[in-house]
């Protein structure tokens, strides 16, 4: 009897985190080698992130990076986690993809998202604000509509080279986000933010209401979360607290700082709102050794009944991430 592992893809999305005493532009030629590496793996797709003016994070344009990405490989899809669609214009979002399609035809995904800058000055910056997120499933239909030649918002507007492509379009959402995937018919990418259990309630309500288009004849979910594999437990919870540290610092200070080895965090001074939020940051994550994390997929793939996981690990240690990797692709192929 086949297991719910071996019945499901593994993907990779990486957010080109800055590392403590390394550069942007550093982090972004170390996505493009992940990428290469994720292939080797075996991974079925690679997406890169949107962010702006984010210490840590480099990927402020996903349509630039997945070309380079795309260049550099040859058989795994690439894509975005997404273009986050209220601070772009449809048409050219359309016209970027359609660009990208053009150049690596059978291999480009689009990804979209409904967040908007993270401070008040980077969405006046942007030009773009939370109203514009309030509109995204009316954006997303236009977008669409671009690629069937069938929008009506802008009468006698083309984008090109988008218009007759078939690109798959997945929606990120959070719980009630996922009605905009299954209003147009799109799969849907969904992460536990609010819990494994709301999560699974939004997945159940996206089946429920999914309506069958021509980007999907059926619901199509995929899970998005941290997955850390190494030799033993200990190894594996190291992995998560580079990132869990920059959550709780975000939380408190504003902003994402760049990733700081793991053995300089037990050290780090925190408030007791700090330390209570970085606790909170390491939990709901699967970590572990091989057998550990193996039996915990299997569990969350069966409640789910997820087609696809997308696996989001960020770590200041490099070596330590690509082993991860390494470990959860022999998992995925031995099941």
């Amino acid at each position: 009897m086949s297991s719910a592992i071996s019945a499901t893809r593994f993907s990779v999305l990486d957010r080109s985190r800055v590392r403590a005493g390394h550069d942007g532009p550093g982090a972004l030629r170390d996505t493009v080698r992940f990428a290469q590496q994720a292939e080797a793996l075996g991974y079925h797709r690679f997406w890169v992130s949107e962010h702006h003016s984010v210490p840590g994070v480099a990927g402020s344009a996903p349509t630039v990076l997945a070309a380079a990405v795309a260049a550099a490989t040859s058989t795994i899809r690439v894509g975005t986690g997404g273009v986050m669609l209220p601070n772009h214009q449809p048409l050219v979002v359309a016209e970027q993809f359609g660009v990208l399609e053009s150049l690596f035809p059978g291999r480009i995904d689009m990804g979209l998202g409904r967040s908007v800058g993270f401070t008040d000055g980077i969405r006046r910056a942007l030009g773009h604000g939370k109203k514009d997120a309030e509109e995204f499933a009316t954006r997303v239909a236009e977008l669409l509509g671009y690629f069937s030649g069938e929008q009506s918002a802008h009468p006698h507007v083309h984008a090109r080279p988008a218009e007759g492509l078939h690109i798959p379009a997945f929606v990120l959402a959070t719980g009630a986000g996922a009605q905009v995937a299954a209003a147009a018919g799109l799969p849907l990418v969904i992460a536990a933010v609010r819990g494994e259990d709301e999560m699974l309630r939004a997945v159940d309500g996206y089946r429920d209401a999914f309506r069958p288009s021509a980007w999907g004849e059926q619901p199509y979910v995929v899970l998005s979360g941290t997955v850390a594999v190494a030799a033993t437990t200990e190894q594996a919870r190291r992995i998560l607290l580079p990132e869990a540290w920059s959550t709780a610092y975000s939380r408190t200070h504003g902003e994402f700082p760049p990733l700081v080895p793991a053995q300089t965090i037990p050290g780090l001074r925190m408030t007791g709102r700090e330390r209570a939020l970085f606790e909170e940051a390491q939990r709901g994550q699967l970590h572990g050794t091989e057998d550990e994390v193996a039996d915990g997929l299997e569990k969350l793939l069966d409640r789910s009944g997820a087609d696809e996981f997308l696996v989001t690990t960020s770590t200041y240690d490099r070596t330590a991430l690509l082993d991860s990797y390494r470990r959860l692709a022999r998992i995925a192929a031995s099941r």
